[in-house]
């Protein structure tokens, strides 16, 4: 039976390689990017290897909350289920900008956009066999959680940012199964390591220089990308699972609490319920 993969982040680097492959295995595909000349792109390779009715597009800015429901809106008008979401949309920011629904980018599109897009595609999940949500974010990172100041206001920088939207994708992955008892999605929570992808991204030239370095030791994405099949082809049996590329990372200890998944959940529902009320404040 073909199976359907939806993947964020899927017109370059790592998601592409993921999103080609379940694709050249006969499977329906929908990769959701920011760049329609990308997706054009990939939609017109699938067509060179005669994939084209299986390979969708869909154009989505994903800090943007009316973008990702509308990518929500167009998966559940086109599929009857959804086999595997894969959350691998990542883009650095060195300088602090604001959305036009008035939160913070990096957490708007590192955490608010995965978390929408996990629980509004769960009923399309659970009538799949054996779904499965791949998070590619980085669990059991270092650093803490702003909580009075989670949109950075005060200190803001790039990597902090992104550190803390590791932390905070760690808890959603633990507040899911915890709002969803029983359920037979299994969440998946990644770090590939270091890969050589585009690092998409807005860098000042000293950090552009730095990234330059870590490139020159990151693992190719033919190679990061054979692990993350294997999760994606057989999910682990437990409701929620934690790896650094192929080794097994606890998901219940420091960094995973229940309680503070419980607050992160409650704090993100009332931030997107303002958000629906057009009462954002930014």
């Amino acid at each position: 039976m073909t199976k359907t993969y939806v993947v964020t982040g899927g017109t370059d680097g790592l998601g592409k390689a993921i999103a080609d492959t379940y694709l050249d295995r006969g499977q329906e595909v929908v990769v959701v990017g920011r760049s329609v000349e990308k997706g054009q792109a990939w939609l017109d390779g699938a067509r060179r290897r005669g994939a084209a009715a299986r390979a969708h597009f869909i154009p989505a800015e994903l800090s943007l909350l009316s973008e990702t429901r509308a990518v929500v809106d167009r998966i559940r008008s086109s599929c009857a289920r959804v086999d595997a979401l894969v959350l691998g949309a990542r883009h650095f920011r060195t300088t602090r900008l604001v959305t036009a629904d008035g939160f913070e980018n990096t957490f708007a599109h590192f955490y608010l956009s995965r978390f929408v897009l996990s629980h509004e595609l769960a009923g399309l999940l659970e009538s799949a066999d054996t779904p499965v949500i791949l998070n590619i974010a980085g669990p059991g990172a270092e650093g803490g959680i702003h909580w009075d100041d989670l949109q950075l206001v005060r200190e803001y920088d790039g990597q902090r940012a992104l550190m803390q939207g590791g932390r905070l994708n760690d808890l959603l992955g633990v507040g899911f199964v915890e709002a969803r008892p029983g359920t037979n999605v299994r969440y998946v929570l990644l770090s590939p390591g270091t890969v050589d992808t585009s690092f998409s991204g807005q860098y000042t030239p000293d950090v552009k220089a730095q990234i330059d370095v870590i490139r020159r030791s990151a693992q190719p994405v033919h190679e990061a990308v054979v692990p993350i099949v294997r999760l994606l082809d057989t999910p682990p049996p437990a409701p929620l699972s934690a790896f650094v590329r192929d080794v097994p990372l606890s998901p219940h200890g420091p960094g995973f609490g229940v309680e503070e998944a419980r607050r992160l959940h409650r704090l993100t529902e009332g931030l997107l319920a303002d958000w629906a009320a057009g009462t954002t404040t930014g």
